[in-house]
């Protein structure tokens, strides 16, 4: 059984979920942030076990979701997409009206199919390259 937990502060199971993606995985030296003060944290569990996680938050009216990571064992089984989905329901109950992120360029495609839309230049956050996207909910 799928559940989303959604709080104001970032759990121990989040923090589990991006050390292993974004620091062991992926190399990325600054994972946690300021913005993990103000942001909505949203957790997935698959059958009581935290699969994947992101955040929503709010900055100059506009709403932003970031740091969404799946644990490798549960990738291709489409729960990106469902805390996602998630995340746009959530944004959308507090008002929004669209969603901004910064995608890593080579998971670009995953947020295209999901209606997003590029737009700017391509940058690095730390090594990587990250593109900006918006989609209107």
């Amino acid at each position: 059984m799928i559940i989303f937990k959604v709080t104001n502060n970032l759990s121990e199971d989040e923090k589990f979920i991006r050390e292993t993606v974004f620091i062991e995985e992926q190399n990325f030296k600054v994972e946690f942030d300021d913005t993990d003060d103000i942001a909505t944290h949203i957790v997935m569990y698959l059958d009581n076990q935290p699969v994947g996680c992101c955040r929503l938050y709010k900055q100059e009216n506009e709403y932003h979701i970031g740091r969404i990571a799946v644990l490798k064992p549960y990738r291709g089984k489409g729960y990106g997409e469902k805390i996602l989905l998630n995340a746009e329901r959530v944004a959308k109950e507090k008002g929004a009206d669209s969603i901004s992120l910064s995608a890593q360029v080579r998971a670009s495609g995953f947020y295209e199919k999901l209606g997003y839309k590029k737009h700017g230049e391509i940058y690095f956050d730390e090594y990587c390259e990250h593109i900006a996207m918006k989609k209107d909910i």
